[in-house]
């Protein structure tokens, strides 16, 4: 498995437009707009620090995985994501380490990419996210 680069990081709160202020106030940094994504029941939004990503991300229901990530841990660090070229190639790669996977097959990101979640256990307790970027 080749993994190019982080592709995001992830923050989880309540509000994005809210946080996108503090974002935007205290770092000068711009959110790009808002997404949601129904598979995933939540909204992102993303601003560009350099040539990383942070994706701001909500629930849209209470009961999204999100929500629940929020209610147990509070607002703050949810993952980071990786980009890689090959996500089929990645994820075996992952079980034939015997890394528990939280998606044993990709689902549609919010940037039109494949996407992938490992169990947090499987990586010292840090929620990985792989992305595979669309083929141009």
């Amino acid at each position: 498995m080749k993994t190019n680069k982080i592709h995001h990081i992830a923050i989880a709160g309540h509000n994005i437009e809210e946080a996108a202020k503090l974002y935007q106030n205290v770092l000068g940094l711009t959110l790009s707009g808002v997404k949601e994504i129904p598979s995933q029941k939540t909204n992102v939004g993303f601003v560009k620090c350099g040539g990383i990503n942070i994706e701001l991300i909500e629930p849209t229901g209470p009961d999204s995985t999100l929500a629940k990530f929020l209610e147990i841990r509070g607002q703050g660090l949810h993952h980071v994501c990786f980009e890689v070229d090959d996500m089929e190639a990645a994820l075996k790669a992952c079980l034939d380490e015997k890394i528990t996977l939280i998606d044993k097959k990709p689902g549609l990101g919010s940037q039109h990419t494949k996407i992938a979640f490992i169990q947090p256990k499987s990586m010292g307790n840090v929620l990985v996210e792989f992305c595979e970027l669309p083929k141009a």
